[in-house]
């Protein structure tokens, strides 16, 4: 058997498989068709649930028989994403318009996810039965075979209104991304009339009707102004607010509550708004916050602040929209798929492209009529002249073998095998010249037709007959006569489902928020054995200084704006702010440092702590496991980042002391094999912080530095050795980089 190898660029065989993929995702999955409004998922899910008959008027069906006979014969992608679909099709916070009836637990604004499909039913909405799915028999839009060929599929649905619009998109495709905010029902159908009124209607005159943006969760948009370039190019930034009313509380407080809340926020985002609002007043940005309680329910949002008493709303009102997520920015790109490929379109382009297809519909749809009207016609015109030579007929069926021979006689005026009693009748049967669909509808009929009231009824329908078969025409050859039908749908359309705005579009002052000048005071950070810290007024500490000295392990004076040094064992330096630490009584626990800085207790050893202030006016003397010392000046330290290296280590070697250097100080270092060398400072050269430093004690091998005793003038420090007290001040001063004494 011969091999057929086909020799290709790789590279060449890459890029044309990726693009491939990306227009795949960009076509039939992630983007929406700009004439329908609807992805692939969505458009698949409404057009089984209308084959599976599941009405607005019928019970509701199980979404788990929805979402797997979408999946079998239309949408093979997987049943979470036909439900995920299916759910937020049903959601009314999510969508302007809802285009299915959920019954059950279809999640919550907050966040909750929806049931499990096997819990949950749902059915179509009425209004996506009437404008989004009516007229499917009518041949109005193209249907294409579905993934295997078994079934057929509407290419696009023949919705009646602008759902791009109304209901809004958001999906990610490969490369790019689309973000349509939702509209008003009404308002963007008085856009579509406005339109087919002049097509060459402006942007700023089409915003007369469509004023917005219009979200379900209502909300103010604070940023008219931008919203006409934004229509114009389909591209921009819209800040929404929530809504924010003040109500009177007990003994004089007030209450601020938030009863709409910006489109962005649904779901997780108002647990983090409310955590965010519980940092402001952990962190002291604001002290007028008493408590803070969700209150939401089925009924709306209610998210309720309690103020103290005298508190300045408008100000924390600012502070709000500015620090936390109740006023944020719906980022706009009106990209939809238009003619088979992805466009980004202002609003003029999307109302055009929606009415060229409204226009496609129409024609498709009253030329089928036009179609059946015409065959009505016909059969009726056979029936009633058949009525009027009813005698005749019968004559010709009686004396008539076969179907055959009568169908003949009455379409072709054949009489060869029929037989007449009266020869005049033969004259007149041979002039009969029915059409067949005529002569079929006669052969059909039955007696009871002949009845005069029955005859009456058949003139007529022939003559609403003719009235359609004109009104059709008429349609078909005025666009102007079709505008009218389509405006006065929407029209009807509009008074049925539509209404009110609840989006408040305004141009609003950009919340300022004052930062309140910190008085600067002095306080004592406290930090005991176990990591947790806290600062307390220098008056406290007073009242409870032996207790505050005995319980904690570092205790030093320093001011609320300054920050504190954190020196490890592997040479970092953690910075964190003073005012990161709680503040408050002698006996409130404090908090872990790990929780306010980069330091971390797990896998580095805390080996100094003092304010930056006292360091930065200072020199430092580190010394190492491994004998190596050097000076340092602090306002090396003095640096903005959160943590930076201290000191350069040796490989396997830590930082064992680091201490603030006075005039005239000598350092005893001590090893594990209790070797000693006092030293005096003088002789330890000051170096850069990126420095290792010098040897400061010979160690032999085997050995490191135990312990570092930095002794200023006049100190009389000893240690245990082996049972005996050594004075430390009393070693003799000996040389760097020798090896010290036994003891």
């Amino acid at each position: 058997m011969e091999s057929n190898i086909i020799q290709t660029e790789y590279s060449e065989l890459m890029q044309k498989s990726y693009i491939d993929y990306a227009m795949s995702v960009i076509i039939a999955r992630a983007l929406p068709d700009i004439r329908d409004g609807l992805k692939p998922v969505q458009r698949r899910t409404l057009y089984d649930m209308y084959e599976l008959g599941i009405r607005f008027d019928k019970p509701y069906r199980k979404s788990a028989r929805i979402v797997g006979d979408t999946m079998g014969k239309y949408h093979p992608h997987g049943d979470s994403s036909i439900y995920d679909a299916l759910v937020v099709m049903a959601q009314d916070f999510k969508k302007g318009l809802p285009l299915v009836d959920g019954h059950g637990n279809f999640g919550s604004i907050e966040g909750d996810g929806a049931a499990a499909m096997r819990y949950t039913e749902a059915r179509l909405k009425k209004v996506t039965q009437e404008a989004y799915l009516a007229d499917l028999d009518k041949d109005v839009v193209d249907f294409v075979p579905n993934f295997d060929e078994t079934e057929k599929e509407p290419a696009v649905l023949p919705v009646k209104v602008p759902n791009l619009l109304i209901n809004g998109a958001e999906g990610i495709a490969v490369g790019m991304a689309t973000s349509v905010p939702p509209h008003n029902f009404g308002e963007v159908i008085d856009g579509v009339i406005a339109y087919m009124k002049n097509p060459d209607i402006s942007t700023a005159e089409m915003m007369q009707y469509i004023k917005g943006p219009d979200f379900p969760t209502g909300g103010i948009i604070a940023n008219k102004d931008d919203l006409p370039a934004i229509y114009e190019s389909g591209m921009g930034k819209i800040k929404i607010r929530g809504k924010i009313e003040i109500e009177q509380g007990k003994a004089g407080k007030e209450r601020m509550v938030i009863t709409e809340i910006p489109y962005t926020m649904i779901g997780a985002n108002i647990g983090k708004f409310l955590n965010d609002v519980c940092n402001l007043v952990e962190t002291k940005a604001t002290s007028d916050i008493v408590d803070i309680t969700n209150q939401s329910s089925k009924e709306g949002i209610r998210i309720v602040l309690d103020l103290k008493k005298g508190a300045d709303t408008e100000a924390l009102s600012n502070l709000l929209y500015k620090k936390t997520k109740l006023e944020d920015t719906f980022g706009v790109n009106m990209l939809a798929v238009a003619d088979g490929r992805p466009e980004t379109m202002g609003l003029i382009p999307v109302i055009r492209h929606h009415v060229h297809f409204q226009y496609e519909i129409a024609t498709r749809k009253y030329k089928t009529l036009l179609a059946k009207e015409l065959d009505k016609k016909e059969i009726q015109e056979g029936l009633i002249r058949a009525c009027n030579v009813i005698d005749l007929i019968i004559e010709i069926l009686r004396g008539s073998r076969s179907i055959k021979d009568a169908k003949a006689c009455l379409t072709e005026g054949n009489t060869d095998k029929i037989t007449f009693k009266n020869p005049s009748s033969e004259i007149m049967a041979q002039q009969l010249n029915f059409t067949e669909r005529q002569a079929q509808a006669i052969l059909e009929m039955r007696l009871y037709k002949l009845i005069g009231l029955e005859i009456e009824a058949l003139m007529k329908e022939h003559d609403e007959t003719l009235a359609n078969i004109g009104k059709y025409e008429d349609i078909l050859g005025h666009r102007s006569s079709m505008a009218k039908v389509i405006m006065k749908e929407l029209t009807g359309l509009k008074k049925a489902y539509g209404s009110g705005r609840r989006t408040v579009i305004d141009n609003l002052k950009e919340a300022v928020v004052e930062e309140k000048k910190l008085e600067e005071m002095d306080v004592v950070f406290l930090m005991d054995r176990f990591g947790y810290a806290k600062v307390i007024d220098t008056s406290v500490y007073e009242r409870n200084k032996e207790t505050a000295d005995a319980e904690n392990r570092y205790v030093f004076t320093c001011k609320n704006t300054d920050r504190i040094c954190i020196f490890t064992d592997s040479g970092q330096l953690h910075l964190l702010k003073v005012l990161d630490l709680p503040y408050g009584k002698f006996r409130d626990k404090g908090t872990p440092v790990d929780n306010v800085c980069n330091y971390d207790s797990s896998s580095e050893d805390l080996v100094f702590i003092a304010s930056l202030e006292e360091v930065s006016n200072s020199r430092l003397v580190f010394a190492t496991k491994q004998a190596m010392l050097k000076v340092v000046d602090g306002i090396e330290f003095a640096v903005s980042k959160k943590t930076t290296a201290a000191t350069k280590l040796g490989e396997g070697d830590m930082v064992l002391s680091v201490r603030i250097l006075e005039e005239n100080d000598t350092l005893v270092m001590r090893s594990s094999k209790e070797m000693f060398l006092r030293i005096e400072c003088a002789l330890i050269p000051q170096k850069k912080k990126s420095a290792v430093g010098v040897r400061g004690m010979k160690l032999s091998a085997g050995d490191e530095l135990k312990n570092v005793y930095l002794l200023h003038e006049g100190d009389s420090e000893e240690a245990e050795v082996n049972g005996k007290t050594v004075s430390l001040s009393r070693l003799h001063i000996g040389n760097r980089d020798t090896k010290g004494v036994k003891k």
